[in-house]
């Protein structure tokens, strides 16, 4: 029953309809090659394979996600920059972003700019995580050595460097941190 629930149709995928899954799926997502071929097989196990037996079905998801990639659908340097700047708009680190786009299979080289993009942007990334949870000088009132401690933690666990966390999560409130020192 609930492999029926999981199937869109009861018909098996050929060329043509695998083709045709991936454009619906590349024209309404931001997606890299990985998750693109993520998508595809997971299709595959579902619906199954009905296609000619010329070309292993690996063969082909591989040559389509390459084509798709050539004509520009899918553009993994792109999809990192643009990641690593949500990411860090958002108030994240360096490792945090790093983290992100392995898990979305960007591949090294493709994700120079991001990380360049994250260190850039890494300051203003953690004055936006201290802002946006209320640490140090965006604090109401100073912390106690047990908060400052789950400050801390937090602030590194969204990527930031210790010497960066440490600097917000143990400055008073009101105080002006300079990036420089």
């Amino acid at each position: 029953m609930r492999d029926e629930a999981l199937k869109n149709s009861g018909k098996a995928l050929d060329e043509n309809s695998l083709q045709e899954l991936a454009l619906r799926y590349v024209s309404r997502y931001a997606t890299t090659r990985h998750k693109l071929k993520s998508y595809l097989f997971r299709k595959l196990r579902e619906r199954h394979w009905s296609g000619d037996r010329s070309g292993s079905v690996e063969e082909i998801v591989e040559t389509m996600v390459e084509r798709f990639s050539e004509l520009g659908y899918i553009d993994d340097a792109l999809f990192a920059k643009n990641r690593a700047a949500a990411l860090t708009n958002r108030g994240y680190g360096k490792r945090r972003v790093t983290q992100a786009l392995y898990q979305a299979g960007i591949e090294e080289g493709d994700d120079r700019q991001a990380l360049d993009l994250s260190d850039a942007r890494q300051w203003d990334a953690a004055r936006t995580y201290a802002r946006k949870k209320s640490i140090g000088p965006f604090a109401q009132e100073p912390a106690d050595q047990d908060r400052c401690r789950k400050q801390l933690q937090a602030f590194l666990r969204a990527g930031h460097s210790f010497d960066i966390a440490s600097r917000f999560v143990f400055a008073k409130p009101g105080e002006e941190i300079d990036a420089d020192v």
